[in-house]
Formats: C-alpha cells, sequence, structure tokens
C-alpha cells in the first residue's frame, strides 16, 4: 500500500545486495557489456541464489510453492 514502510524495506534491502555483489568494483568497457553482465546476475539472483528469508530457496522455487 502507498507509503507502507515495509515496501521500502524491501526495496533498500535489494539495492544493498545488488550493489555489494554486482556493482561494487564493477567496471564495464560498454554498455552492452554491462547489460550481458546485469542479465547473468538477475538469472543467478532468481534461479540459483538461495534466500535465506524465503526458506533457502530460489525465488522461483518460492513462487512455485506458492502458486
Amino acid at each position: 500500500t502507498k507509503g507502507c514502510p515495509y515496501d521500502n524495506a524491501v526495496a533498500e534491502a535489494m539495492f544493498k545486495v545488488f550493489k555489494t555483489e554486482f556493482a561494487n568494483g564493477a567496471h564495464f568497457t560498454s554498455l552492452e557489456q554491462l547489460k550481458l553482465e546485469l542479465n547473468d546476475y538477475i538469472h543467478w539472483f532468481n534461479h540459483i541464489r538461495m534466500h535465506g528469508t524465503l526458506g533457502y530457496l530460489t525465488p522461483v522455487e518460492f513462487k512455485k510453492q506458492a502458486l
């Protein structure tokens, strides 16, 4: 809902993970290289990386269980 502090907490946590795991210290020689590596990171984050808050499942596995 609008103004819900929990929405902001989730977004802030995601940006922290993104900055520490992907962007921190990364150098890209072109926009195309950035796009490729970002797509790889997003795929890894959603399909391979286990999340403790999701019962050590990937987001895709967690969503499949919920359905």
